[in-house]
């Protein structure tokens, strides 16, 4: 069974420096039917006006992923990690118990544009921890790269919880294909372009949750960057 979330049924926040597309409840924005997927909690699209961002805030127990889509992203953070998030980064921030953090666009002039990802931990107070690993667009080039397990495996980075993210860059008739053991499923997340989810049409912006399906093939319909996640249904 697959089904899609397009892009215009999430919610949305605008702040004038940020305008962002919720996948999953959050902030102001609250559907009890849209609570996430599995362990997987938040998804959005966040967009950043030239020299704006997110002043420093924290977190506690929950597993944090940045994924530049375009510009460049400034990360600081009470553990004294300070570093650029660029396309094909991928950073993953553990709260544990207890993380303080901004995230700014770089660019004076450029508009910011990245995934923020929250996953649930597969327990409560872990000690804090941070990680960045970029995955060039080689690697991600017609297949799905993983880019965060559980184990670390593939040179991916570690994330506590029995669940693994992949990206892929897919053209036209481009193809990746995942199979999924019995009691997983997968989200699937369009960052742009289109592709076919085991034969179903998806836009920029569209999710779509895979449960009960042995496995899934998305090809490319035309330039097309996705993120898959997955973990137990």
């Amino acid at each position: 069974m697959i089904q899609v979330r397009h892009a215009a049924q999430r919610g949305r926040a605008r702040f004038g420096w940020l305008d962002s597309r919720h996948t999953f409840s959050f902030g102001h924005y609250f559907d009890p039917a849209q609570m996430g997927f599995g362990a997987l909690r938040v998804i959005n699209d966040d967009r950043v006006a030239p020299g704006a961002g997110f002043d420093a805030h924290s977190h506690r127990d929950m597993e944090i992923i940045s994924y530049v889509i375009d510009g460049a992203m400034a990360h600081r953070d009470s553990l004294g990690h300070g570093s650029v998030i660029r396309p094909g980064d991928i950073q993953r921030m553990s709260a544990g118990t207890g993380i303080t953090h901004s995230e700014f666009n770089q660019s004076k002039d450029a508009p910011l544009r990245f995934l923020q990802i929250w996953v649930l931990p597969e327990k409560t107070g872990i000690e804090p921890g941070y990680e960045q690993i970029h995955f060039p667009a080689d690697e991600r080039r017609g297949r799905l790269r993983l880019v965060a397990s559980r184990d670390g495996r593939e040179g991916s980075v570690t994330v506590h919880q029995d669940a693994a993210m992949y990206a892929g860059l897919l053209g036209a008739g481009e193809s990746g294909r995942l199979e999924l053991a019995a009691g997983r499923g997968a989200w699937a997340q369009v960052v742009r372009g289109a592709l076919s989810l085991n034969g179903i049409a998806l836009a920029e912006g569209d999710g779509a949750a895979v449960i009960d399906e042995s496995g899934l093939e998305l090809v490319g319909t035309n330039e097309a960057e996705v993120v898959l996640f997955e973990l137990a249904a």
